[in-house]
């Protein structure tokens, strides 16, 4: 088979339920713009039967290619694991909970060769409960503020990337991993359209408040040193308010010969400040842990098996 043109990378966690229709949606949509393709399902060692699903589909078309990881590493190390294996002119990727809808794949394409190389969906409409699409735009708030970038927070995963972006975006090898921002920060022509999105199907995000939290604040402290700086002006403050309040207080004491009361004070100055040093070193930390975890270059992710032929399943 000759280099796809397109291939479609799609990360899989509980979703087996909608795996056929997914396939049979991106083959639909696909086929009319061209058919030499591939469909590559990373199954990020799912607990329920998304594997067995993936090995029957390809099965029956040798364009849908099985991806399975040796544990859940999480869905934007199995988009890596997806980027690492296609092989496409273009790459599509995309969820398999069909909320992102595969006919949007001609739009997106038709964008792109007008003469993008990366074409990335705003959701018009944004189907999800409140709690996540407030979970997101206070994200987006903060990623804007912090890293001093005006970013729409409709944006999400689902585009279109051109051969040259994908392999830029590659070689990007940190563990701490966001592909949407990877896709920003590499830059190239790029446009933004938008696009429906759907209600999910089936199942649940697996994205709990706890893990997006984790996930908000790896990608602020991974692309800014903002933080830092914020808590540096914080100390400098702090440290011109305590001069002002010194130099009051002696005023106080010789020109005006007031006794300076001052025990409660004291004692909330000293909590207050003690637990602003106590988060200064915590975000210190954070920094320094990253870096602790990226000097190990343990891989990105670890492959148990593949639905083809390929000799090199670990990166």
């Amino acid at each position: 088979m000759d280099r796809p043109h397109i291939s479609v990378v799609v990360p899989v966690y509980k979703c087996p339920n909608t795996l056929p229709e997914l396939y049979r949606r991106i083959r639909d949509t696909v086929t009319p713009l061209n058919e030499n393709f591939e469909i590559i399902l990373v199954d990020d060692r799912s607990p329920l039967e998304d594997w067995e699903v993936i090995r029957g589909l390809s099965e029956k078309d040798r364009r849908v290619k099985g991806v399975r990881l040796s544990r859940n590493f999480g869905q934007h190390f199995a988009i890596t694991a997806g980027l690492d294996f296609s092989k496409g002119e273009w790459v599509v990727v995309m969820d398999c909970d069909l909320q992102d809808q595969p006919e949007e794949i001609i739009k997106l394409y038709n964008k792109a060769i007008e003469g993008y190389d990366i074409v990335v969906g705003l959701r018009a409409k944004r189907k999800d409960g409140f709690f996540k699409k407030l979970s997101s735009w206070l994200f987006w708030r903060a990623y804007n503020f912090l890293t001093d970038t005006t970013i729409d927070g409709r944006i999400c995963n689902f585009g279109i990337y051109s051969r040259r972006a994908i392999e830029s975006i590659k070689m990007m090898r940190e563990h701490t991993r966001s592909f949407g921002l990877f896709a920003l920060w590499v830059g190239f022509n790029r446009a933004e359209i938008e696009v429906r999105h759907a209600e999910r199907k089936a199942g649940k995000s697996s994205y709990s408040f706890k893990k997006l939290f984790y996930l908000a604040l790896d990608s602020i402290l991974s692309y800014s040193q903002k933080p830092l700086m914020l808590f540096i002006n914080l100390g400098i403050f702090i440290s011109f308010i305590s001069l002002c309040l010194a130099l009051f207080f002696l005023i106080e004491h010789f020109y005006l010969s007031r006794t300076v009361a001052g025990w409660t004070s004291l004692i909330v100055s000293l909590y207050f400040l003690s637990g602003i040093i106590i988060t200064c070193i915590g975000v210190v930390g954070i920094y320094v842990g990253k870096i602790y975890n990226e000097v190990k270059q343990r891989p990105l992710y670890i492959v148990d098996t593949v639905t083809f032929n390929e000799t090199e399943i670990m990166r």
